[in-house]
């Protein structure tokens, strides 16, 4: 269970308060069903000091969603505030400390998604969910908020194999929540538009390996301008860089999973799919699946210590070592 504790104030407000005007903040019921923590918070400030922040959750875990009962709050993410209030709840993507901003008594649940319960959620159902906070009125988020309420309470001692499965239907959840909001938000594509984006693809698939593959050389050999593809991949919500990153990361993956009596190293493959860096590489499918190359290909090669590696939440909804699809 989390321990939530202060965090540095705000640019401009003073150095140290006096014990009177410490918040008071708790995590208290928290418990384990399988690979999800959850935790219930209450904070709340005291006389002055309102606008004091606490660290909600750190690095390890790819997925937070918070559930509000009582009160107001605010989480901040990336420079930007997302208001937390009853009827709603809120998603936030790890990978650095969610902060959670009290200004009132505040009270509800933060769900630690571990990254064996995350993997199944895609990198673009991440994307989409993190940061944004869901109106629980109607829809998919309607469900999520209801089970997830009753996922919160106590459930009593249950089968490892039992929880596993609740766990899983919540991810799930979440997955069909992510597919629900990108089709209710995404841009109308014209049918010579999805043809073009489409001829790309395949170009940009049959040249992964070419460390060479720049947008100016994609644009080059479908004679327009760099300039009208990158608005062509505005289309997919992403930069045509990042989707050529992704699609490398992912035949990384693949490969380093592969079982071989002689596996490649690290280096190699990176070099294999277009990665010349193998510093750049590990540092970016470490963001994009939790962990580093070196320890998703151990898992690979040793599937009982799975549960000491954790799983990614990567670009491909990434399945465990060994189970390559």
């Amino acid at each position: 269970m989390p321990v939530l504790t202060l965090a540095p104030p705000s640019p401009g407000a003073p150095s140290a308060l006096p014990p009177r005007a410490v918040p008071y903040v708790a995590s208290v019921a928290g418990h384990r069903l399988g690979p999800l923590r959850i935790s219930s918070i209450v904070a709340g400030p005291r006389p002055a000091a309102l606008g004091r922040t606490v660290v909600l959750c750190g690095r390890e875990e790819p997925v937070t969603v918070v559930l509000p009962h009582h009160g107001t709050a605010a989480l901040l993410l990336d420079g930007g505030r997302l208001a937390l209030r009853p009827g709603a709840f809120a998603v936030a993507r790890a990978g650095r400390p969610v902060v959670l901003e009290v200004s009132e008594d505040f009270s509800g649940t933060a769900f630690h998604w571990s990254r064996e319960a995350a993997a199944g959620l895609s990198e673009d159902d991440l994307l989409e969910l993190s940061g944004k906070s869901f109106g629980t009125a109607g829809g998919t988020a309607a469900l999520v908020a209801a089970y997830l309420g009753r996922l919160a309470g106590p459930v009593g001692s249950l089968d490892p194999h039992v929880a596993a499965r609740l766990v899983t239907t919540a991810r799930d959840l979440l997955a069909v929540l992510a597919h629900e909001h990108r089709r209710r938000t995404a841009r109308p594509v014209p049918e010579e538009v999805r043809a073009t984006i489409a001829r790309t693809k395949e170009y940009i698939l049959r040249r992964l390996d070419d460390p060479a593959l720049t947008p100016e050389r994609i644009a080059a050999a479908h004679h327009f301008s760099v300039r009208y593809l990158h608005k062509l991949y505005q289309y997919e919500g992403v930069t045509v860089g990042r989707w050529i990153q992704r699609r490398r990361l992912e035949m990384c993956r693949r490969e380093l999973a592969r079982p071989s009596a002689r596996p490649a190293t690290v280096a190699a493959v990176a070099k294999r799919w277009g990665f010349v860096s193998t510093s750049h590489f590990s540092r970016v499918f470490r963001v994009a699946y939790g962990v580093a190359p070196r320890e998703w290909q151990a898992g690979a090669r040793e599937p009982h210590t799975w549960p000491d590696v954790p799983g990614p939440a990567g670009p491909v909804g990434a399945t465990r070592p060994g189970a390559v699809d």
